[in-house]
């Protein structure tokens, strides 16, 4: 039988919402998700949803884990959730309108409007780009006049579950980074950049660590669900920084390289750094003096998806030809070359026209050399990643590969052999932003130290460099580049 030590994530994903509870040795005790959640594209390029149904997802979650548990022994609640989101409330706390998503894409103009001043760059710490929340809101000044004139506040799409539950209006400081409107070096609302989407800071929730307490929950909702009256809710973060701290990745250098939908490279360091030029995120870590980097490759494990449903191919195709042409210097010597950016690019070049394309096919290229050079040029662009990090100053320690790909060791050896360094192959689940989510939450009610709780991933596999690909990987990676920026 548990005690009555338990903490509770919610992880709002865009597609469903998933809920985790952990126990005192962060032992996973209860997991249990929502139905899918609705999504709008009322027009091309536009994303929205709105923020009633994430209400009937969370009460889904809830209703599920009060048959499986007592809700009551719950401690403490924290959150996750997808970032750059425009949650806007009236005077009256009223949603004005759908929330306009992260992979919404009208604001492009909106963007250039607000770097016409380059300093801003400098404060946010990136380039604003259509996912960010500014641009966003800008839009509405723009073409929805009488609903940006509406606006009392502006929340993460998390952080109006949060005004839900406790009637409080706080956003953590690693989501906060992701709306172009934080200071990311101090860590607090920038006036300049407010300015810049004539926003104000009486619009703006309060700021908070990802261990800090934002309230407890509201009396009627406790008395609903069966929460204790006592349930304290904290602060949490944006998904990725969650789920780095799921995986234990907080410390200076500790970073993951995720193979999924798309690509992303995430390294923690203990200051504000920065390369915005080459479309790196930088971004404040949920936890204190900490700051997180991340570079997106927007279509990585896609690109293999699309292979295999164009050429009516399988995943255990791909992996037999990888398998097969690794071991053939003729093969790769040979191969085309293959741009993966099915749906334009953001890390390093910034270009959501550019499209993914082959190049240097000849009479002698077959269908091997075609899956070779598909798995290739995402791995080249991986790399394109990895060096555009590089040049803030990060120093990475292990580089934990988590996400489908990981599963391929001859595309990690690919992979290193390319990176020219070791990469460790450690385990992480769909649930992990919500695992890291309830650690928040576990953190901050025992007032834990990080170091003392968080453990690094367990390392399964340690995939090294092959000094038979190196030499002509580099030389490949050379040519490579020359096709985008020829």
């Amino acid at each position: 039988m548990y005690t009555n030590f338990m903490y509770l994530g919610i992880d709002l994903g865009t597609s469903s919402m998933k809920c985790l509870v952990i126990g005192e040795e962060q032992e996973i005790i209860q997991s249990v998700s929502s139905d899918d959640i609705p999504l709008s594209n009322p027009h091309s390029g536009w994303s929205e949803q709105e923020p009633s149904s994430w209400i009937t997802a969370l009460e889904t979650c809830f209703k599920k884990l009060s048959e499986k548990m007592n809700l009551s022994e719950i401690k403490a609640i924290s959150f996750s959730g997808h970032m750059h989101g425009a949650t806007c409330l009236d005077s009256n706390h009223q949603v004005i309108r759908p929330c306009i998503l992260w992979n919404d894409t009208r604001s492009h103009q909106e963007c250039a409007e607000i770097m016409k001043d380059t300093s801003v760059m400098d404060i946010a710490g990136n380039i604003a780009m259509p996912g960010f929340t500014a641009p966003k809101v800008l839009w509405l000044k723009h073409n929805e006049t009488e609903n940006f004139q509406s606006i009392a506040k502006v929340l993460l799409p998390k952080d109006y579950l949060r005004f839900y539950l406790t009637g409080e209006f706080h956003c953590d400081l690693s989501d906060a980074s992701g709306t172009y409107w934080l200071d990311v070096e101090k860590r607090k609302w920038s006036q300049k950049l407010l300015d810049a989407s004539s926003m104000s800071i009486s619009q703006m929730p309060e700021l908070c660590e990802g261990t800090d307490q934002t309230g407890v929950l509201k009396k009627d909702i406790a008395e609903r669900y069966g929460f204790n009256s006592q349930c304290q809710v904290y602060g949490g973060a944006g998904d990725n920084a969650a789920a780095a701290v799921g995986l234990g990745l907080y410390d200076e250098g500790d970073a993951s390289l995720s193979l999924g939908t798309s690509g992303v490279i995430f390294g923690s360091t203990k200051k504000f750094l920065k390369n915005y030029n080459d479309a790196i995120h930088s971004f404040c870590h949920s936890l204190p003096n900490t700051w997180h980097l991340m570079s997106v490759m927007l279509s990585c494990t896609s690109n293999v998806n699309w292979f295999v449903k164009t050429f009516d191919s399988s995943l255990n195709e791909i992996t037999d030809q990888l398998n097969q042409a690794i071991q053939s210097q003729d093969l790769i010597k040979n191969a085309p070359y293959y741009l993966p950016y099915l749906t334009g690019e953001r890390t390093p070049i910034n270009d959501p026209h550019v499209r993914a394309s082959f190049h240097n096919m000849g009479i002698e290229t077959n269908r091997s050399s075609l899956i070779y050079s598909l798995i290739e040029g995402i791995s080249f662009g991986l790399n394109d990643n990895y060096q555009a990090l590089a040049k803030t100053g990060i120093q990475l320690n292990n580089i934990f590969v988590i996400g489908g790909g990981s599963q391929n060791e001859n595309w990690i050896k690919l992979l290193a052999s390319i990176l020219d360094r070791d990469l460790a192959i450690t385990e992480a689940s769909d649930a992990m932003a919500a695992f890291g989510a309830a650690r928040l939450a576990f953190l901050g009610f025992n007032k834990y130290k990080p170091e003392d709780v968080l453990s690094p991933p367990l390392v399964q596999k340690t995939i090294s460099s092959d000094n038979n690909l190196t030499g002509v990987l580099k030389e490949r990676f050379i040519e490579w580049k020359n096709f985008y920026i020829g």
